[in-house]
């Protein structure tokens, strides 16, 4: 699942969070800043817990303020971690 989250998202920690939250939930994928301010995640797993990273994406970490959460279908990253990627 391609993941993009807009709102106050950079500069509180949300990639770090997203990383403990994937890997908690056995999630392969990536996480990484985008220029215009939004954060974007390919995540990657059984269907449950897939939903449930991205029903938690919609809170992100305390300091987060997410005013939108835009879904779409993704290729599997063909990986057995959740890492974190440069900004695009």
């Amino acid at each position: 699942m391609q993941v993009r989250i807009e709102g106050r998202v950079q500069g509180v920690g949300f990639r770090a969070w997203a990383i403990r939250e994937a890997r908690a939930r056995g999630l392969s994928g990536w996480v990484r800043n985008r220029t215009d301010g939004s954060v974007e995640a390919l995540i990657a797993g059984p269907t449950p817990a897939v939903e449930a990273m991205v029903a938690a994406c919609r809170s992100g970490p305390r300091a987060a303020v997410v005013t939108q959460v835009g879904v779409a279908p993704a290729s599997d990253p063909r990986s057995d971690n959740f890492v974190q990627r440069p900004t695009v």
